[in-house]
């Protein structure tokens, strides 16, 4: 298990480690799925932000995260039915279906391996994955319960 906030920030490696990348900004989840679809990271500041399937991780620890060719660039040239927004979960409103606020979103628990999420941890508890309905720009809809 691994919390979002673990990956934020780490180094972004080749697969066989012999160039940096560039540093992740954040994980993107398919709410419907409850899974991560995507890394995000970002070369430096005045770069582009690259956006890799979650298929391209080979490795993820607590030192850096290896990956497989850069298949996806954010720009003009991107349709958004390849690559989904970035909606970062981390720091993101939490309503229930109903429209009742449930808090804000502190952290992700996930499986590295298989990019599953586990759990979210809010301002006011903690809630189960499946409990995911979808993301937008305004909140994470979850299921009441």
């Amino acid at each position: 298990m691994m919390l979002f906030t673990e990956v934020r920030g780490l180094p972004v490696l080749s697969r066989d480690g012999g160039r940096r990348l560039g540093v992740v900004t954040s994980l993107t989840v398919d709410a419907a799925s409850g899974v991560v679809s995507h890394l995000r990271f970002r070369a430096g500041r005045l770069r582009g932000e690259t956006v890799l399937a979650w298929e391209a991780v080979r490795s993820l620890g607590p030192g850096a995260v290896r990956v497989g060719p850069v298949t996806a660039r954010v720009g003009p040239v991107t349709a958004p039915d390849v690559v989904p927004p970035g909606h970062d979960l981390l720091g993101r409103r939490v309503l229930t279906e109903a429209g009742v606020e449930h808090g804000t979103v502190l952290d992700v628990a996930f499986d590295p391996r298989s990019g599953r999420v586990l759990a979210l941890f809010t301002t006011r508890g903690e809630l189960s994955a499946g409990r995911m309905m979808g993301l937008g720009d305004h909140a994470l809809v979850v299921r009441a319960g």
